[in-house]
């Protein structure tokens, strides 16, 4: 962290609102034309310019290079004998986040990957721990420099300094969730100071971070293109930072702080903090509702539902919809799954190529009946919520059919191309099947008996599989997930399921049946039997996080915040084995509906964990600088 501080920056970059200048193209220019610092900062476009590398400190979480594991809870199983960061963590080695060859939370020793410094076309852009610590530093230049805004308007003063407070906010909060508690950098420090700054309590860290977002909110307006200042960039502000996503990362930021974890490493105990809760319920609430009279971001019809994730063959089309608040970094953002990791989610048979990763068949558990209930046990019959073992995905949640690919399903839209094989043409993940035991590779089969669908298309052979465009960018946040955070936010803060935040509409169990009834997605409301009390919906709320997030990133931070990671079943991955009930044809033409026999679910691995793995170790570096900066506890 210290190198991330103490380094003066040799020269301020003007970046104008539609491109950047190069570092080193700048840095090459004679001295005599160097700009003086002063117009920098003495106008709006110049500041602007300044401001616009901020937006290049977001992490990249999506790509490392050739592979990256950003789901890092029981949500995913990667092939067990490759070095990846999920099979590290799987493993209890949380020191990977610094060494692993693929990491987006550090370049791992990678001088090629996204998230490498030397690559000056890639920027670091996967470096979690260093862009933010940059971020911080150059949020913190700004605000020191605030007063040399001398040639702008009111308007423009505000769009300025409420950037830099909610980037302040953001990095620090970006850390702060996998590490813990931190020094709250909030001042531009100068390169020969003697760095001995405490670490603060998760909930001090957290309320340092919620005044810069608060801050923010009250400066930023909700849509940039509504604006004069807008007007010169009209049409190109979608990913500017407004007041909803100030008022959404500020809710966030507060839920995490009043979230069992952070409420007992700071001093409490392992329940929910009711007045962290009950803040980031009014926070929340107060994003949604300038969401509902605005119309600035919607919930995406379910018709349009992919647009969300990824783009397949669409020439590089970035997928945008209005539910899509925050982005992760965009860098390369046409090609860099498309040449890599897209290969990893199908077996050697479709694709001989890649690291292979398949939904755990426990994560799939949690996609219940299109009727709203959950799918109790996997083995037995529901009279219920209408559940039969034998016709295990029929009348599932919808979600179910889009985010995952079951047995029989169609992998391959030309037979002839791969000789008609039906086998290899039509998802064979049934005991035994082709894709179970792949003779091109069995090490690389399909162990948990899904494929995953929610950022692969479902028509892939090996040559179009690498040919064609797979774009896919993570929503860092969504509306879907600000919802899902009111509802426990507010049930929690104020007491009840049926409870409604400060100044907005919705009760709880409203939010979370407001995605339910998405346009096209027609799952059942959250049963009557999950609102007797706010324990009990919050099964409901962990499970609807679980399958509207899945993969999106959500899961490892949640098991977390919740105090599960160490608790069965969520330890667990395991894979589903069964015989098929009827013939492959009847299979072919109506796969969801189809017969099986003889189900049963198989532990393929359990994590072994320990009290400190709910944090991130941190450098050895930074905790040998001075004493005061401790090391998490058991690293």
């Amino acid at each position: 962290m210290k190198k991330y501080f103490n380094k003066i920056v040799s020269a301020i970059l003007i970046i104008s609102l539609s491109g950047t200048i190069s570092c080193t193209d700048f840095l090459d220019k004679a001295p005599q034309s160097e700009i003086d610092s002063d117009e920098v900062y003495k106008n709006f476009t110049n500041f602007q310019g300044f401001v616009e590398h901020l937006y290049n400190h977001i992490v990249l979480i999506s790509a490392s290079n050739w592979h990256n594991a950003w789901n890092l809870g029981d949500d995913e199983y990667w092939e067990p004998t490759y070095s990846i960061l999920g099979n590290d963590f799987d493993q209890g080695n949380y020191w990977a986040w610094n060494t692993q060859y693929y990491s987006w939370f550090h370049d791992g020793g990678n001088p090629n990957s996204f998230n490498s410094d030397t690559d000056s076309s890639k920027d670091g852009k996967g470096c979690l721990w260093g862009l933010s610590w940059k971020g911080i530093r150059k949020a913190n230049v700004g605000i020191a420099n605030l007063d040399r805004l001398i040639e702008a308007t009111p308007e423009e003063r505000n769009l300025i300094e409420g950037q830099l407070y909610f980037f302040r906010g953001f990095f620090h909060f970006m850390l702060m969730q996998y590490w813990g508690g931190l020094p709250y950098i909030n001042e531009d420090l100068p390169a020969n100071i003697v760095f001995r700054f405490l670490r603060l309590t998760y909930q001090e860290t957290a309320d340092k971070a919620a005044a810069d977002f608060e801050r923010a909110a009250a400066l930023l307006p909700v849509d940039w293109d509504e604006i004069t200042a807008g007007k010169a960039t009209l049409g190109n502000n979608n990913i500017r930072i407004n007041k909803v996503m100030a008022y959404a990362y500020l809710g966030k930021n507060l839920l995490w702080a009043g979230s069992p974890l952070m409420n007992k490493v700071s001093g409490g105990n392992a329940s929910y903090n009711a007045e962290y809760c009950k803040r980031a319920a009014d926070a929340l609430g107060q994003a949604l509702k300038i969401c509902e009279e605005t119309g600035r971001y919607e919930l995406a019809k379910f018709s349009e539902y992919t647009q969300l994730f990824y783009t397949f063959n669409q020439s590089g089309k970035l997928p945008r919809l209005k539910e899509a608040i925050f982005y992760e970094n965009l860098v390369q953002s046409s090609t860099r799954f498309r040449w890599n990791q897209v290969n990893d989610y199908r077996p050697p048979s479709l694709v001989n190529e890649g690291v292979k990763c398949y939904p755990t068949a426990n994560y799939v558990n949690f996609y219940g009946m299109a009727n709203g209930l959950p799918v109790i046990d996997l083995a037995t019959p529901d009279p219920e919520s209408g559940y039969d073992p034998e016709y295990p995905w029929r009348d599932r949640d919808p979600r179910l059919y889009h985010d995952i690919m079951v047995d029989g399903e169609k992998c391959v839209l030309d037979g002839s191309r791969i000789g008609n094989d039906p086998e290899r043409q039509y998802a064979s993940l049934y005991t035994n099947g082709r894709f179970r035991n792949d003779p091109l590779n069995s090490a690389k089969s399909v162990f948990t008996g899904y494929m995953l669908s929610k950022y692969v298309s479902k028509y892939n052979n090996s040559w179009e599989q690498y040919r064609d465009g797979n774009c896919i960018m993570l929503s860092l946040m969504r509306l879907a997930d600000v919802y899902l955070m009111y509802a426990e936010a507010t049930a929690y803060g104020y007491g009840s399921p049926q409870s409604k935040a400060t100044g907005y509409n919705l009760s709880a169990v409203d939010a979370v049946n407001k995605i339910r009834n998405r346009e096209g997605l027609g799952v059942g409301e959250v049963a009557d039997k999950f609102l007797g009390s706010t324990e009990s919906f919050m099964s409901e709320v962990r499970r609807e996080r679980a399958v509207e997030l899945a993969f999106e990133g959500h899961r490892f931070v949640d098991l977390r915040r919740w105090m599960l990671l160490l608790e069965r079943p969520y330890t667990l991955k395991t894979g589903i084995y069964f015989d098929r009930g009827m013939s492959d044809e009847e299979v072919f033409v109506d796969p969801v509906n189809a017969r099986v026999l003889n189900l049963r679910e198989e532990i393929l691995s359990e994590r072994q964990f320990a009290e400190k793995h709910y944090w991130l170790p941190l450098l050895r570096d930074d905790v040998n600088m001075y004493p005061e900066f401790e090391q998490n506890p058991g690293w």
